[in-house]
C-alpha cells in the first residue's frame, strides 16, 4: 500500500510539473533565450518595430534587423548567466523583467518590456546597460 502511495504521489507530481511547463508564457520563453544566448528564439517574441539598446546606442529596428543586432550582440557576448532581479505587470496588459545578465563580453543590467499587441505579448524593448 505504502508503495503505490509513493507511486501515485512521484506521478501526481510530475504531472504537475508537466502542466506548469505547459503553462510557460512568453516571458517565460524571452528569458530562456536569453539564457541561451539564442537570438532566434528571442525574436520569435519581438514586434514588428523594436526598441534596443546596448551600451548608450540606442535606435529602433525592424523585426529582421532586430535579429540581426541581436546575433550580433550574443557572438561578441557569450551568455554565462541571466539571473532575473525584478518582473512586473503580470495579469495586466504590459510586463517588464529586469536582471543581471553576465558574458564573456563584461556585465550588462539588461532590461526588456513586453506589451500585449491583440492576444499575444509582444517584445518591444530591450536594453543592455554595461556593469
Amino acid at each position: 500500500m505504502k508503495k503505490l502511495i509513493f507511486v501515485l504521489g512521484v506521478l501526481l507530481a510530475g504531472g504537475m510539473f508537466t502542466a506548469f511547463t505547459l503553462m510557460a508564457g512568453p516571458f517565460e520563453d524571452v528569458v530562456s533565450a536569453i539564457k541561451q544566448g539564442d537570438a532566434a528564439s528571442l525574436s520569435k517574441s519581438l514586434d514588428n518595430t523594436v526598441e534596443i539598446n546596448i551600451a548608450g546606442k540606442n535606435n529602433s529596428y525592424s523585426k529582421a534587423q532586430a535579429e540581426i543586432i541581436l546575433k550580433d550582440f550574443f557572438s561578441k557576448n557569450s551568455v554565462k548567466s541571466f539571473e532575473i532581479l525584478h518582473k512586473g505587470g503580470e495579469g495586466g496588459g504590459s510586463q517588464f523583467g529586469i536582471g543581471n545578465l553576465v558574458t564573456s563580453g563584461g556585465n550588462f543590467r539588461m532590461s526588456f518590456f513586453l506589451q500585449k499587441k491583440g492576444n499575444v505579448l509582444v517584445l518591444n524593448e530591450l536594453r543592455f546597460e554595461s556593469k
